[in-house]
């Protein structure tokens, strides 16, 4: 049986562990979208939830942990969009293109919450947990599979996803901080379309 979380403070409620992971990290993800980074806290995320701070040290870990947690969550949503994105029906290279708008979009929909994946780096002697690396890599995996048919060799493609996953962060970073305007006038989303037509071109 799955051991409950007692409430500390507030009418939230009882959760298991799973539930209270979740509970967290939408908690956090909100605050994250608010005032960013810096406005997440363990006191301020346990006052939003209606816990104690160490229900949330015992149940999720420590902050490094919860932002993990928030940006694993991320990575699952980024997937569903950009599965969205894949017809059947198009062609390989058309699906690229989607999936390039689709990633851009979703950028510019959530830029708080999409940058924490990029600006929170763990502790160098840290790893990232498994449920973290299983977000990530399903969803390069997609990208993977989009691109399959165009680089039929697995390292080669491999090489393809990275190289092509940083090109649309550099223009996503760029684009949502205003210092792509300095750069050129283009709008961010003909640039990725372009990227990656002349890359798989």
């Amino acid at each position: 049986m799955a051991k409950t979380i007692r409430r500390g403070t507030g009418p939230r409620g009882d959760h298991n562990r799973e539930e209270f992971q979740a509970l967290v990290a939408k908690a956090a993800e909100g605050l994250v979208r608010q005032d960013g980074l810096r406005g997440l806290g363990m006191r301020r995320l346990a006052a939003v939830i209606g816990y104690a701070p160490n229900s949330i040290y015992n149940a999720v870990g420590d902050l490094d942990t919860v932002v993990l947690r928030v940006n694993a969550r991320t990575l699952e949503r980024l997937h569903d969009a950009l599965m969205a994105a894949v017809s059947d029906d198009a062609t390989p290279r058309d699906n690229a293109v989607s999936v390039a708008d689709a990633y851009l979009a979703f950028v510019q929909a959530d830029p708080q919450v999409w940058s924490l994946v990029f600006e929170h780096t763990l502790a160098p002697d840290s790893r990232f947990p498994e449920w973290y690396g299983q977000a990530l890599t399903r969803t390069t995996d997609l990208v993977d599979r989009v691109l399959q048919p165009m680089i039929p060799e697995a390292d080669e493609r491999r090489q393809a996803v990275a190289t092509l996953w940083a090109g649309l962060h550099g223009l996503a970073s760029l684009s949502t901080s205003r210092k792509l305007a300095v750069l050129t006038p283009e709008p961010p989303r003909d640039l990725a379309r372009l990227l990656v037509r002349r890359f798989l071109g």
